[in-house]
């Protein structure tokens, strides 16, 4: 799938109007068609929830006062309160998710093909290429959005010695379907948990499942470290090499036992972690709140469908996406966002294009030629919408009443915008 060519939409003519429904006041009229935009001031897509500043102050004025910047106290409690709170052995902390990846990946030693889906952020997949491993790509579930197990079972191979999962947009995988088929065919099980923290599967949270689960604590995340991840895990002597792989290779003697790399958490990072984690259990309650306020507000507009959240799951809502059907809805997800751009809504599509799609990714995809109808398909129709653990539930109203009245008029908005060809 290509990318729609950006440009700005065609201007309305006032001779345009005629056959426009309603009374045409701006109230009523998309901004896109001339109306009154739904925000003023831009609705940002989203909005780190940080501790107040009165807070933490104190705090970062000691680290200011010792010069105690890296490999802290603050770092050693905030992987004490995490493990605690996932309720695993031990949580290691690392400057980023991706670094987190790239660590497990090289600790445990990943070899030949390793199954992974396309529908995913791209850092799921390049750690594997920078160690030489084979990603296959692996089709999603067209309700979760994450990866199929019936399409993962039916794509090992001799060669396969691993799965990679992934929470989409928080949403907890098909953790028991994938535990089975990892144990019937004796490979290695791990979690790309990125979206995950916040999310519970059967009451505990996710971060307990697989040989690891390694999250990210980046701004967009509930919880916020600044940049940073964990590496969640049961197992001693992966986390041990975690720790030590973070450190350069070095255990401490300044012989270093493998190739590593500075991958270590910052004390400002872990101390405004721990600050976060506080706050966890608020967060998920508020985004949880807001998704269902979404649901609710545009379960009735035609077109429009949500990823499925199993019972036995809540979601962190890292993201709240909706799926568009351009033929019931009246126009294509990308024109449903540059109308939004215009009420001063601000969205994101994902993932635009899918990894198997990417340039770095291009001898994989002449070689493997995936087959990945529903990836293709929901790579053109999904598209996130603004939300943040303190943004209050009117806006999500005034989001919905927008998407309500650019479908109202989708007759009219859709050939103002190109179309992917």
């Amino acid at each position: 799938m290509q990318n729609v060519v950006s440009q700005a939409p065609v201007p309305v003519r006032w001779d345009d109007r005629a056959d426009l429904p309603g009374s045409h006041r701006p109230d009523d009229l998309p901004a896109v068609l001339g109306g009154r935009p739904a925000f003023a001031n831009s609705l940002p897509f989203m909005r780190p929830t940080l501790p107040n500043w009165h807070t933490v102050s104190g705090a970062v004025q000691e680290l200011f006062d010792t010069g105690m910047l890296t490999k802290g106290r603050h770092v050693r409690q905030f992987e004490e309160k995490v493990a605690c709170y996932l309720g695993v052995r031990h949580a290691v902390a690392v400057s980023s998710c991706t670094a987190g990846l790239m660590l497990v990946y090289r600790a445990l030693g990943l070899k030949g093909e390793v199954l992974v889906p396309s529908f995913t952020f791209m850092a799921t997949v390049h750690p594997l290429l920078w160690l030489g491993v084979t990603p296959v790509f692996v089709d999603i579930d067209p309700h979760t959005w994450n990866v199929d197990p019936a399409r993962l079972e039916e794509a090992i191979t001799p060669r396969t010695t691993a799965i990679v999962a992934v929470h989409v947009f928080g949403n907890p995988a098909n953790i028991e379907a994938l535990e089975a088929i990892a144990a019937r065919h004796n490979l290695l099980l791990l979690f790309d948990a990125a979206h995950g923290f916040g999310a519970l599967h059967n009451g505990s949270p996710v971060g307990r499942y697989g040989a690891a689960e390694v999250f990210s604590t980046s701004p967009t995340k509930l919880l916020v470290t600044g940049e940073g991840g964990i590496v969640a895990t049961n197992r001693d002597d992966l986390a041990r090499r975690v720790r030590i792989g973070r450190e350069y290779g070095n255990p401490g003697d300044y012989n270093s036992l493998f190739p590593g790399m500075n991958a270590r958490m910052q004390e400002f990072s872990a101390l405004l972690g721990l600050y976060s984690l506080d706050m966890l259990e608020h967060n998920a309650f508020q985004r949880n709140h807001l998704a269902e306020a979404y649901r609710t507000c545009l379960s009735a507009v035609p077109g429009i469908t949500f990823q499925t959240v199993e019972p036995v799951n809540r979601s962190s809502y890292k993201d709240f996406s909706i799926c568009i059907d351009p033929a019931a809805f009246g126009m294509t997800r990308d024109a449903l966002r540059k109308a939004l751009e215009a009420e001063g809504i601000h969205t994101r599509t994902y993932y635009v294009p899918p990894v198997h799609r990417h340039t770095a990714c291009r001898a994989l995809r002449a070689q493997q030629r995936p087959h990945l109808p529903v990836t293709e398909e929901l790579a053109g129709r999904v598209l996130s919408l603004p939300i943040y653990s303190h943004m209050p539930v009117e806006v999500v109203t005034r989001v919905c009443d927008a998407i309500r009245r650019i479908h109202t008029y989708a007759r009219h908005i859709r050939g103002r915008f190109p179309v992917p060809h």
